[in-house]
């Protein structure tokens, strides 16, 4: 998964975690000893050796770029150590400030730990829900998110949709609905489905160069350069040598699809949009080798919190016809 840094809420006894930061290293304990350095100061700390910017220090901490500098210093102030030295490059943590930013982070993780399991104990089916995905899912199943919340309308429902996995352990999401085969051991989940992939072009197109048409005989539509999908390259290579590249683009699924639409070139296209597109038509079959499972994740903590288990149980219950229907016709 991708990891970024985030802010937490400090604990309500911030005595509580210089005991830990004593406690974890002896040499932050040399530091932290006589000054007044808490939870929310080390998260400052944190920040800064992860994103080596101040402005991406902020962003993930949601203040201003000054803020950060200005609670840096007083936090060197305080314990009489210098944190950070400034390069070209950002900026690099010292000593000092490489062991208080490895204890920050043990700390972070505990205090997650401890969300996670006070959320677990949640027995009401209201709050927040935050549920990470990608806008080729979400066309898939925006029925069955529609029909949660007419459901459990107390639920407060935040979608974020990405082609980068969220953590789920720096809480960037709740619930994850992903498209992988191989889902991380970490998490808990189950499989709700699968998307199979084959090659789409326009039918106008398709109808221009006739039946006889190969693969090499149709433009085809590539990624951006600087995304490296050398697969593409590998089985163009294979199945359509000297093919023209009428275009790139970045990975948006939507853009894609309209740009196979339009008669700009073939692509590999999700088949349950493919086929029910009549502006489309499937070039070759389906190459199984491609074809994804999706699941439903979450972290061990957060399974038996109602409204996860009511959300996870809902898109289960909705998308089991769609599962046995395409099982029937496999």
């Amino acid at each position: 998964m991708v990891l970024r840094g985030r802010g937490v809420r400090a604990p309500a006894e911030p005595g509580c975690v210089r005991g830990a930061v004593r406690a974890s290293v002896d040499s932050v304990h040399a530091l932290c000893e006589n000054a007044e350095v808490d939870w929310d100061d080390l998260r400052y700390v944190l920040a800064i050796t992860r994103d080596r910017t101040l402005s991406r220090a902020a962003e993930s901490l949601g203040a201003s770029h000054t803020t950060v500098g200005r609670r840096v210093r007083a936090i060197e102030q305080a314990l009489g150590a210098r944190l950070f030295d400034q390069t070209p490059d950002g900026f690099v943590p010292t000593s000092a400030g490489q062991d208080i930013a490895e204890v920050a982070e043990r700390m972070e993780a505990e205090v997650l730990a401890l969300e996670g399991r006070v959320l677990g104990r949640d027995v009401r089916l209201q709050g927040s829900l935050r549920v990470a995905t990608m806008d080729i899912l979400f066309r898939r199943y925006g029925d069955a998110f529609a029909s949660f919340l007419a459901r459990y309308p107390s639920v407060a429902l935040t979608v974020t949709s990405s082609n980068d996995e969220v953590s789920l352990t720096r809480r960037e999401a709740d619930v994850a609905l992903r498209m992988t085969n191989s889902p991380p051991e970490y998490l808990v989940g189950r499989k709700v489905g699968r998307v199979d992939f084959a090659v789409y072009g326009s039918r106008a197109l398709v109808e221009r160069l006739g039946p006889d048409a190969g693969f090499c005989d149709y433009p085809w539509i590539h990624w951006d350069e600087r995304l490296n999908m050398r697969w593409l390259d590998e089985w163009l290579a294979r199945n359509a040598p000297g093919a023209r590249i009428a275009m790139r683009m970045d990975v948006s699924s939507m853009v894609l699809r309209e740009a196979v639409a339009a008669g700009i070139g073939l692509h590999f296209l999700a088949c349950f949009e493919g086929d029910a597109d009549p502006a489309l038509t499937r070039v070759g079959t389906v190459d199984p080798r491609f074809g994804r499972d999706v699941w439903l994740l979450t972290l061990p903590d957060l399974r038996s919190t109602s409204r996860v288990r009511a959300f996870m149980d809902h898109m289960d219950e909705s998308t089991r016809a769609s599962r046995t229907g395409a099982a029937t016709a496999e």
